[in-house]
């Protein structure tokens, strides 16, 4: 049985349609990413399937009973007691049972027999869901997620908003739902974090649901993608990278398709023209007919086009010195605790360097003391190298003035631009229409960002320092900004944790960790191989644990032969989902047969017969998901088998 089930979904915002006809279903053990570009839909899509927006047509319907657990881009934990408390709320019935315990043993110091009786009763419910371990396990879950055994008894409202989202994620993922909603949960995270949410989610026996720009942990933690449209979706049994190119090779078999149709109307409709009065009059009005119940191709539509039409491109500037900045014995503190010290660093001309580490480890303080921008206190000599025309990305975004438009923003770099020509220069990064006129206090992460971006390139710069710049773009922005530095003549520094973009970017490798910095000559990739700390296997939170596990064994002859039939029973079962798995796979690969047939035919030229085209393209659809629908099932009965 279904997960959840989504059924023609159309929803919209001030009379215009943001996506209609989403059709799609989740079994448990799916992991589905959902992507497009910002402002496609996403979020609102999951704030849809959660309920907490209604539909303009179309349903979404959870399994009966199904837990959900939805983390939001924006922090919702409550401001009130401490982090502990916040992680222990997603323990809920563990800690009434606790108190439930508690009553039970004040009440058992009576000696009656029913009191002593239900104090038995209770602590056996209490051991069997493991209470004893909770604080253990939250411990643990918090320290994936960043804190320290002080930080939990930190209030909340101390918080920052990075750390809240951090706790606002564990809290949801302590639920362990049957369904598992995920918005953009990497954007506060470390790369440590990352690899241990991959596993986590690997692991996940529920279905999980996911939003994310980060590309390689798409990669690794959904087999299956869906494309969100505006008039459909497009589902791919495929990761992100595979359904990249099999994407693209569709829209090329398509828009073939169309191009066929529109040429075969064309060249009917000239004779139409040709011979409407003529001696082929009536074969004119036959084509004529034919023409009005052709059953048209739709154009393709292609979600990430209007994304691409982005112009990440640096202004040209001169050239600086071989040697860009020699650094020596670099030293910062923060809060009493050093973050580094005795660092040493020469960088060259054309170098492009990555700044990795945990959170709070000072990869910002080392950029910004290497910018210049360091505080009073920081410590080490910075040689700066001949003829250097600097610039510096934010990630807080804090150099962007909330109560200026866009078009503002633009002229205090380039006064002698008129409006005009600031809002041509803003399309260039996807404002159009209004949006250059409206002030940034309104503006999306995602706008902020490209603003800020819009302003870095519009002087000539020759040394870049990058303070997380893919933070709020989404894919085919971050591709593009790729390019452009890979393009860029001069130097960059950069702090990320995109690991696609550190692939792509980077020439050399400086780790900040525990106090340390050290320098990896080598790209991202040759660090990682090479150097990358091993993330632990996270045990599994006391409610995840299979209950047969924590189950006395039998006490009695009845108790052992009621184990007995529930272990032939689960054999049987186990059995059955074997030979399930086996039919599945012949029946997909015949299936896949008949795709590759049926696609094949589908690139050869219809002869005329629209009709006849059509009915293929139905069918190759149709198959195609229950194709998609048979792997689901298959993947999850080997994930059971495992």
């Amino acid at each position: 049985m279904f997960l959840l089930q989504v059924s023609n979904l159309r929803f919209g915002y001030a009379g215009g349609t943001l996506f209609e006809d989403v059709t799609f279903n989740l079994s448990p053990g799916e992991r589905v990413a959902v992507v497009a570009p910002n402002g496609a839909g996403k979020s609102t899509l999951l704030r849809l399937i959660a309920g907490e927006l209604e539909p303009d047509a179309g349903t979404a319907v959870i399994k009966k009973d199904a837990k959900v657990a939805y983390y939001r881009q924006s922090h919702e934990v409550a401001a009130q007691g401490d982090v502990l408390g916040a992680f222990l709320s997603g323990f809920r019935e563990i800690v009434d049972l606790r108190a439930e315990l508690s009553r039970a043993q004040h009440e058992a110091a009576s000696g009656s027999t029913r009191a002593l009786s239900q104090l038995a009763d209770v602590s056996d419910r209490y051991h069997i869901a493991r209470g004893d371990e909770l604080e253990r396990h939250v411990s643990m879950l918090a320290m994936k997620l960043g804190f320290s055994e002080k930080d939990l008894a930190r209030p909340v409202a101390s918080l920052s908003g990075g750390e809240r989202g951090r706790l606002n994620l564990g809290v949801v993922l302590a639920q362990e739902a049957d369904l598992l909603m995920l918005d953009e949960p990497t954007n506060h995270l470390d790369l440590d974090t990352i690899d241990w949410l991959e596993d986590f989610l690997i692991k996940y026996r529920g279905g999980v649901i996911l939003v994310s720009h980060d590309r390689a942990f798409l990669d690794r933690a959904c087999p299956k993608t869906l494309e969100l449209g505006s008039r459909d979706v497009r589902i791919y049994p495929l990761k992100y990278s595979d359904y990249a190119v099999a994407r693209e090779e569709d829209l090329a078999r398509e828009r073939a398709l169309l191009e066929r149709q529109q040429a075969f109307i064309d060249k009917t409709q000239d004779f139409i023209r040709k011979n409407i009065a003529g001696q082929k009059t009536k074969q004119a009005q036959s084509r004529r007919k034919m023409l009005e119940k052709l059953d048209r191709v739709d154009k393709p539509e292609d979600v990430w086009a209007v994304a691409e039409r982005i112009a990440f491109r640096f202004a040209p500037a001169n050239r600086s010195g071989d040697i860009v900045l020699d650094c020596k014995n670099l030293e910062a503190s923060r809060g009493g605790r050093t973050l580094f010290s005795g660092v040493e660093i020469l960088l060259r001309r054309g170098e492009r360097i990555g700044v990795v580490g945990p959170n709070g480890s000072g990869k910002s303080t080392l950029l910004k003391l290497l910018a210049g921008r360091g505080a009073p206190e920081d410590r080490g000599q910075i040689k700066r190298g001949t003829n250097l025309q600097e610039g510096y990305f934010d990630q807080h975004l804090g150099e962007l003035n909330p109560n200026l438009t866009a078009v503002d923003e633009v002229r205090t770099i380039r006064g002698d631009f008129t409006v005009e020509s600031a809002r041509q220069y803003l399309a260039r990064f996807r404002f159009w229409g209004d949006d250059p006129l409206r002030k940034v206090a309104g503006f999306s992460g995602g706008e902020r960002s490209r603003l800020s971006l819009a302003k870095l390139l519009l002087e000539p710069r020759n040394l870049l320092f990058l303070d997380e710049p893919t933070n709020h773009l989404d894919i085919p922005a971050a591709e593009i900004l790729e390019e452009a530095i890979l393009g860029f003549d001069g130097t960059v520094i950069l702090v990320s944790h995109d690991r696609r973009f550190l692939e792509t970017t980077t020439t050399r490798i400086v780790s900040v960790r525990d106090g340390k910095v050290e320098i990896y000559q080598g790209g991202f990739r040759d660090f990682v191989a090479a150097h990358a700390p091993k993330v632990d296997d996270f045990p599994p939170m006391p409610s995840q644990k299979k209950k047969e596990s924590v189950r006395p064994p039998p006490k009695d002859e009845a108790q052992g032969r009621a184990s007995f039939e529930a272990q032939r029973l689960a054999a049987r079962e186990k059995e059955k989902k074997k030979r399930r798995v086996v039919e599945l796979e012949q029946t997909i690969a015949s299936a896949e047969k008949e795709l590759a047939r049926l696609r094949a035919d589908l690139r050869e030229d219809p002869q005329g017969n629209w009709e006849k085209l059509a009915q293929m393209a139905k069918a190759e659809q149709a198959l195609t998901k229950r194709v998609d629908a048979m792997m689901s099932e298959w993947a999850r009965l080997s994930e059971e088998e495992s």
